[in-house]
């Protein structure tokens, strides 16, 4: 036997050739993940001769911004779908839901500025004194005519999610002429009525409850919003305890599904996994004062078609606001879908009925 410190220093060679002998390279060691994330991108792999599998970096809004583009047939409508957060992009857990709908539609996720994989393109400071819900909207619109001229569409399928529909509806209402629909999934249509509705269901499920640590904590911040400025604080208060009781994902107190969903995504690095919390550290604070000030329910026409994918149990966006508008906005055309097994997170909580809605309510719109 040699001496401890001859073992220990031939251990690396000893671990080499034990990986090796196991099929497992020192790289897939150090990262659990690495060979589950090519048996999922090896799936999700378009080789339809006529489709697209595109993942790169362009110029948007004065900096480089990331999109990923896929789809079995490039001649199908295109969905653009506008993440939500701020700073949470679809990219990490497209895997999870989207595949299917390739078969019917091309669909563009795109990184908005300090957020995900763009986030490592600039340096944050860079895009810190640019946190304005209207440069996300002129960026939307930039990415919208980017596509358009990339892929020879003459307009696109506009869809958003949570934080994404605010800049979705905007970049609705400011060009049009881009967008044959708009998909809103989770509304944002009137914040502060948003926060009331939620803190009040969090309120009465504690209380049935008789959850001593869900009331003390909805308590100290109460009334809610009320007068007091919405910081930070209360709303991380504000929003855990709906949550907690399926407002996010429906009849679930954790999403661990879609927080831990990036660890397996084929498109990001475990680096770019790690800057997913650094863009909303960068975000959130910074966008918080416009973000709470947000209101479309005076918002009396919009110029395109309208659908809207409602979760029956989302208290993460309560939907009350968003049935009101609807009722008396003037559009095109409109139309509420209800996912009844479904939070805020309608297209990971119900994959099946988002395919079916999209072809029978949205796909005859892109014409």
């Amino acid at each position: 036997m040699q001496p401890a410190n001859k073992r220990m220093k031939h251990l690396p060679i000893l671990l080499a050739a034990l990986l090796a002998c196991t099929g497992t390279s020192a790289q897939e060691a150090s990262d659990p993940y690495a060979k589950a994330r090519a048996i999922i991108g090896d799936l999700g792999r378009i080789t339809a001769p006529g489709g697209v599998q595109d993942s790169y970096k362009t110029r948007i809004g004065g900096i480089d911004q990331w999109l990923n583009v896929r789809g079995q047939d490039r001649a199908n409508p295109m969905i653009l779908f506008v993440h939500g957060g701020p700073a949470s992009p679809v990219t990490p857990t497209q895997w999870q839901f989207q595949r299917p709908i390739e078969e019917y539609f091309t669909v563009a996720n795109w990184d908005q500025r300090g957020a995900g994989k763009s986030y490592g393109e600039t340096d944050p400071q860079t895009v810190a004194g640019t946190i304005r819900i209207e440069r996300y909207v002129d960026d939307a619109i930039e990415v919208a005519e980017h596509l358009t001229a990339r892929y020879g569409k003459r307009k696109l399928i506009l869809m958003g999610h949570s934080w994404g529909t605010i800049i979705g509806l905007r970049a609705a209402l400011k060009r049009p002429d881009l967008f044959f629909a708009y998909v809103g999934i989770g509304q944002v249509l009137d914040i502060r009525e948003n926060e009331r509705i939620g803190f009040e269901y969090a309120m009465a499920q504690a209380q049935r409850d008789n959850n001593a640590e869900a009331l003390q904590e909805l308590r100290s911040i109460a009334p809610y919003p009320g007068d007091q400025p919405i910081t930070r604080e209360r709303i991380i208060i504000a929003r855990k305890w709906p949550q907690h009781y399926g407002g996010l994902s429906a009849f679930r107190s954790e999403s661990g599904y879609y927080f831990q969903g990036p660890l397996l995504s084929p498109e990001y690095t475990p680096a770019q996994v790690d800057d997913l919390d650094k863009g909303s550290l960068l975000t959130l604070g910074r966008v918080l004062p416009e973000f709470l000030a947000v209101d479309f329910s005076t918002v009396k026409r919009f110029p395109i078609p309208v659908v809207m994918f409602l979760g029956r149990h989302d208290y993460t966006t309560p939907t009350a606001p968003t049935v009101r508008w609807m009722a008396q906005v003037e559009a095109p055309s409109k139309r509420i879908v209800w996912f009844e097994h479904s939070a805020h997170m309608v297209p990971w909580e119900e994959p099946g009925k988002t395919l079916v809605s999209l072809l029978e309510f949205v796909r005859p719109l892109a014409r």
